[in-house]
This record gives C-alpha cells, structure tokens and sequence, in this order.
C-alpha cells in the first residue's frame, strides 16, 4: 500500500492545503478561498464516490448515470469558469464532442470493455481533460477578443464577416490551451510519470503494459482536447458563448455569421 489513510495522513493533508491557502493570499493571487474550498469538495466527492464505485461498476444503469453525472458537473463547472451569464450551457458541445465520439470509438473496437471498473477511469480522464481545454480556450479567447476589440472592428470595416474577424483574433490565443497537454504527452516519461502508468505499476502490471495504457491515455486526450478547443472557438466566433458588456462587437447570442 502507498498510503496509510490515518490521523498522519489527514494532518499531512490539512498542512498541505492550508500551506496553499496562506501562499496564495501572501502572493495576493486572490485564490486563497477557492484553495480552501477546492480540497474540502475534493476530500467530500472522493469520500462519496469511494462509498459508491463498487456499486456503480457493476449495474449498467448506474455506470452511465455515474457518467452522464461527470460530464454534467464537468459542463456546469466549465461554462461558468469562462462565463457568468446565460451561455455557459453552450460548452455542453465541445465536452461532449470531444469526449463521446472517443469513447464510442473505444467502445465499439473493444479496447476498452464495457465494465465501470475500466470505462468510468477512462472516460472521467477524458472529460477532464475536455474541461482543462475547453476552459483555457474559451477564456483565452473571449479575453483577447475583448482587448483586440478594434481589430475584429477593422477586420469588419475590411468586409470580413463577423465571424471570421473574430477568428483571427481569437484562433491563436484559443489553439494555447492544447500546449499543456502537448508539453505533457511530449514529456513523458522523462519529465513526468502520469497517474495511469504509476497506478498500473503500483498494482502489479508490468511496465510494458502500463507504458501502453498511459500512452493510450495520452493520445486519446489529444484528440478529445483538439476538437473541444476547435468547437469552443466556433462558439464564440459565432458569438454563441460570450460575455455580457465583454465589447466583443456585439456578441449576444444571435451575434455572428
């Protein structure tokens, strides 16, 4: 066992996160809250989820409700992280179309079974790595859409539509959310050990096989994190996902082309 899950282990944990908190608000980074919050969540969804899995991984209905919880938290969480107003919900399609066309395609070539013990890890590592993208494009985007407002203007004045004068602007900043993922996949094994491959060998695989697994893993989230980022950028190109008042020419929800 890695871990022995004690008073020491607890304590360890309340250190870790307060240590967190205090940098956080030293550095005025203005997180300090959201750090605190963030572990107490994490400590109460774990601690449900561990109640659970055992029950989920073996009835069907369960598995995909368990899955379809993932994704909606995953949307709600994402979509309020890029924006406060009424479009949030329209980050339900990068998600989603990054995350279940893969898993079908895993599904139907039976490299991954259809058991919760395989399917729930897998599909949980690509839908947060479809919210980590989806989150960075759509801010990045928006953002600078707001502080290049005069170039969408002149690209306009040029007889772009408005669709593509945004993505001129927005298109380079929005592509930047694939680089973690890229900068990890290209690392790896040299730089880093990521959770599949070290949880592989910590329960006895062989390192051959959880090598394959763990670059399994990373391709897939490549191609999930390139469709959720080209379908976010679409979105608020179009103006579909936008902030109120962001002076991104009048990108309500009808805005675009």
């Amino acid at each position: 066992m890695l871990l022995k899950v004690d008073v020491t282990f607890g304590a360890v944990l309340a250190v870790l996160l307060v240590v967190a908190a205090v940098v956080a608000a030293v550095a005025h980074l203005g997180r300090s809250r959201e750090i605190v919050v963030a572990g107490a969540r994490a400590a109460a969804q774990l601690a449900a989820v561990s109640a659970v899995i055992g029950w989920v991984v073996h009835a069907l209905p369960a598995l995909f409700g368990f899955i379809l919880l993932m994704y909606a938290v995953a949307v709600r969480t994402a979509g309020r992280r890029i924006t406060r107003n009424g479009t949030w919900w329209w980050v339900a399609l990068p998600i989603g179309a990054g995350v279940f066309p893969v898993v079908g395609a895993l599904l139907l070539t039976g490299l991954v079974p259809l058991k919760g013990i395989a399917l729930v890890p897998v599909t949980g590592i690509l839908i947060g790595g479809a919210l980590t993208a989806t989150v960075l494009a759509g801010r990045r985007a928006l953002d600078e859409l707001r502080q290049r407002n005069g170039e969408v203007e002149a690209g306009l004045a040029l007889g772009l539509y408005e669709r593509d004068a945004r993505l001129e602007v927005a298109r380079k900043p929005a592509a930047d959310a694939l680089l973690p993922g890229l900068d990890q996949t290209r690392t790896v094994g040299l730089v880093t050990l990521p959770g599949a491959f070290v949880g592989m060998l910590l329960g006895g695989a062989s390192p051959l096989l959880a090598g394959a697994v763990q670059l399994f893993v990373l391709v897939a989230l490549m191609a999930v994190q390139a469709v959720a980022v080209a379908v976010v950028l679409e979105l608020v190109a179009r103006g579909r996902l936008h902030r109120d008042g962001a002076g991104e020419h009048g990108a309500g929800p009808g805005g675009g082309s």
